[in-house]
């Protein structure tokens, strides 16, 4: 793999790796929160914004493993891919892209499900969706800039 040495990233790589680490902690809190049981989330449990209606649906769950812990690997990913560091490896771009589009892809299936079948919003997902698009957003920013200089 051939390294590139320019040392200045566009400021989208470093939003990319910031939402990347908030998006992360959100994912490990839901994570933590779904194998305790407890149900102490900090969020209403009625009406519109219920975090335990949609923590303990069964959109809850992708192909048996819980959406949250995909959401702490995607994360851990994400964010070892836009480590300044690892930004100078441009091999990884496609890798980048295609992570974030694969996060982008979940959002909406995940979105879709709080919406229409649920009818319910969880606000600790809501943080995970956008921190998500921003990795979307900030990785395609970044690749396109590097690849037009």
């Amino acid at each position: 793999m051939s390294v590139d040495t320019v040392t200045r990233l566009p400021r989208a790589a470093y939003a990319a790796l910031g939402a990347s680490i908030v998006g992360l902690a959100a994912a490990i809190y839901l994570t933590v929160e779904h194998f305790s049981s407890s149900l102490t989330l900090a969020c209403p449990d009625t009406g519109a914004i219920n975090c335990a209606k949609v923590t303990t649906s069964k959109w809850s769950h992708f192909a048996g493993i819980p959406v949250s812990v995909l959401g702490v690997v995607f994360f851990v990913g994400m964010s070892v891919l836009c480590l300044p560091v690892t930004w100078r490896v441009r091999q990884l771009d496609v890798l980048r892209v295609l992570g974030a589009v694969l996060g982008v892809v979940g959002v909406i299936y995940l979105v879709w499900a709080e919406l229409f079948e649920l009818k319910a919003i969880c606000l600790y997902c809501t943080v995970v969706h956008v921190c998500t698009l921003i990795v979307f957003g900030a990785v395609l920013w970044t690749v396109n800039e590097r690849s037009s200089s």
